[in-house]
């Protein structure tokens, strides 16, 4: 499988605080891996670092072997832009903007003309069981729709990768288990490799590969 992403001897410090410890990891195209760990293990600054928002003190991220930190400024935030799609816990949707115009972000950063982008964002949310609510703003829908349009808006311009940041962990259980069973077909049907942080095993057990984070170390776990 072609590694679509790598990171070598990452280390990340915080002042004198060593939040990563010479983690190696390595993401083939559109596997799905998931990374679990307690609180303050260093997974979601792992996260942060593989996606380029967070430079290591040590160490170097290969995005299909270019180094990221060999990009510069304009560079790196296009490679987010373009190839990369977020997830967050709490949706962090714009209020001001409607579902179908949240969906759509990524393309319209991405400079695709409004009318194409929002039909583009319809059919993904068509998917996502949400075209009924294209016009409506997001105070206007429920915590499981909205991060369903989350979601859309990871998946709208077809990254090669998705960051997922405790995608489910504002979300009741039934709402839970559907976001995440959408979330990663829709991934797997366009061939999007996703990196998910999270606490929930049963979440961490939907992915092709797993790893567990303590202390800044990563190891990975041995597939049942």
């Amino acid at each position: 499988m072609h590694a679509i992403l790598r990171a070598t001897d990452v280390e990340l410090f915080y002042g004198s605080q060593r939040a990563l410890c010479g983690v190696d990891f390595t993401l083939g195209a559109g596997e799905v891996c998931a990374i679990t760990g307690s609180s303050g293990s260093g997974k979601s600054s792992l996260l942060y670092c593989l996606a380029g928002v967070l430079a290591p003190t040590r160490g170097e991220i290969l995005l299909d072997g270019v180094p990221l930190h060999s990009l510069d400024d304009d560079e790196l935030s296009t490679v987010r832009r373009e190839r990369f799609g977020f997830v967050f816990q709490y949706g962090e949707l714009l209020p001001e903007l409607t579902v179908e115009e949240n969906a759509a972000l990524p393309l319209r950063l991405a400079g695709r003309r409004k009318t194409k982008a929002l039909e583009v964002a319809g059919e993904v949310l068509g998917r996502l069981g949400l075209a009924e609510l294209r016009q409506r703003r997001t105070s206007q829908i429920s915590g499981g729709q909205s991060q369903r349009v989350a979601v859309a808006r990871a998946l709208v311009h077809r990254p090669d990768v998705i960051f997922a940041d405790e995608p489910t962990g504002a979300l009741d259980s039934a709402n839970a288990e559907a976001v995440l069973e959408e979330f990663l077909t829709l991934a797997r049907s366009q061939g999007t490799a996703v990196v998910m942080v999270t606490h929930d095993a049963s979440v961490a057990a939907r992915a092709d590969s797993q790893y567990m984070m303590a202390d800044g170390s990563l190891a990975r776990r041995a597939a049942v």
